[in-house]
């Protein structure tokens, strides 16, 4: 599992974590990165021989070209493997920079795109033995490994930059007012946030990395973390002829995540047709759980289309977090409903009601059954005054007036009625009256 690696390893007191892997959940309960132990896999040598079948898994292999008349596939030693249906998961890289690009080796020795394992451990390594650390981006990692960091930074001397584009965190995901209380929360853990920062070039200055923004501004620092989006690992679509979707990027699949008729494609690189919200390519935990698993179901025959929402969620610390699903879009027109917070509306509160930290895991099959909103006469929600305490809410994504995405802020355990409102795909004319289904007001 990827998210623990921004997440609850770096709120760790083991001073192995590094090799053990294993961290606590909000709500104090210990568990592995790895969705299973070693001894659930099939050694690959013994998978034709068992009798029920099994899962085995190839590593330190690449699979470098697909013969899809043939269907085969052939590694980067030569070898060769016959399928008679393939699931091609291949995920994304990490982007750079141009400008980190342009710099040259000095530059790249010193710098970090944060995606895997080995990266976690490098970073945390380096956050021991540095002055400062400066990440770059303003979305969920970016801002996750700040709040992470800035902790650190109280402790130990470390001093932690934030800097992007955006006018403040999660800028192209949270409505303005929200992502400016963020970006104050942020600073809260810190963390020296710099938003409208455009990256122009970074160098080698002494001993340390100079950059140079747009405005004029320096930043002096000792490593860099990249948190600038993804590129999905699309390489194999020459070789077997599978389209790219131009405008989303990844391999383009239908509503059944099938690209052809025996080859599906699940998570970060599949760009599919949603049925509710059209074409999407989702870069989210739950995503991969969610369309691996409707695209194992379909190569053994189901047929079914991809209208489950998947969800995904950003915890920055323990007292502060969201969950999401559909179109979460600040270029869309929002209304948010807050309320007063209490003692349980925090990530670590929810993780103890659910039993698991990977949210995730407790909501992605459910659904509400029904959802019934009484008529009412109360005023059309107002946008809060800036500076309000933004305790808990729900705020509302729309697209010609009905609801395409929902935000759960410090609200949690009550996704399976968002999946609802939005499958329902139905106009409301008083989102102030949508909102008390997810029982904000309840002390």
């Amino acid at each position: 599992m990827r998210p623990p690696l921004s997440k609850e390893l770096w709120f760790s007191d083991d001073p192995n974590v590094t090799e053990t892997l294993r961290f606590k959940q909000w709500n104090g309960k210990e568990r592995s990165i790895y969705f299973q132990p070693p001894s659930f896999y099939v050694p690959v040598r013994d998978l034709p021989f068992v009798e029920n079948g099994g899962v085995a898994v190839l590593c330190g292999k690449k699979v470098v070209h697909m013969d899809v008349r043939g269907n085969i596939v052939k590694l980067n030693d030569g070898t060769q493997i016959s399928y008679d249906k393939c699931l091609i998961a291949t995920g994304g890289s990490p982007r750079n920079l141009p400008a980190i690009e342009r710099a040259g080796k000095d530059v790249q020795q010193r710098l970090t795109l944060f995606r895997k394992i080995e990266d976690f451990k490098s970073l945390e390594k380096i956050s021991r033995e540095v002055k400062s650390i400066t990440i770059i981006g303003g979305g969920f990692l970016g801002s996750e490994l700040a709040c992470a960091l800035g902790r650190r930074a109280r402790t130990r001397g470390l001093e932690v930059i934030q800097l992007f584009p955006e006018n403040g965190n999660m800028g192209k995901v949270l409505p303005e007012y929200l992502s400016n209380w963020t970006t104050e929360k942020v600073r809260r853990e810190g963390v020296n946030v710099m938003p409208n920062a455009v990256v122009k070039s970074v160098s080698v200055c002494g001993n340390r990395l100079m950059i140079k923004l747009k405005d004029g501004r320096k930043v002096e620092t000792d490593h860099i973390v990249a948190a600038v989006g993804l590129e999905p690992n699309v390489e194999l679509a020459k070789s077997a002829g599978l389209e790219v979707d131009s405008d989303f990027g990844g391999f383009r699949v239908n509503a059944e995540l099938q690209a052809r008729s025996n080859i599906w494609v699940a998570g970060d690189a599949a760009c599919f047709y949603d049925i509710k919200l059209g074409r999407r390519r989702v870069e989210h935990h739950d995503h991969a759980v969610v369309s691996g698993r409707l695209a194992g179901e379909n190569m053994t025959g189901a047929a079914k289309p991809y209208w489950h929402q998947s969800m995904f969620w950003s915890d920055l610390g323990p007292n502060v977090g969201y969950e999401a699903i559909g179109l979460v879009d600040s270029s869309l027109p929002t209304v948010g409903v807050f309320a007063k917070a209490t003692a349980k509306d925090t990530p670590k509160s929810a993780t103890e009601q659910s039993g698991t930290g990977i949210r995730s895991e407790s909501e992605t099959e459910a659904e509400a059954s029904e959802v019934h909103i009484s008529p009412s006469f109360s005023p059309t929600p107002q946008v809060p005054k800036q500076g309000e305490d933004y305790g808990k809410g729900v705020i509302f994504y729309l697209r010609d007036k009905v609801v395409v995405g929902i935000v759960l802020w410090n609200i949690f355990n009550r996704m399976p009625i968002a999946r609802k409102i939005i499958k329902d795909g139905e106009e409301h004319d008083d989102l102030n009256e949508v909102a008390k289904l997810f029982n904000i007001h309840e002390e």
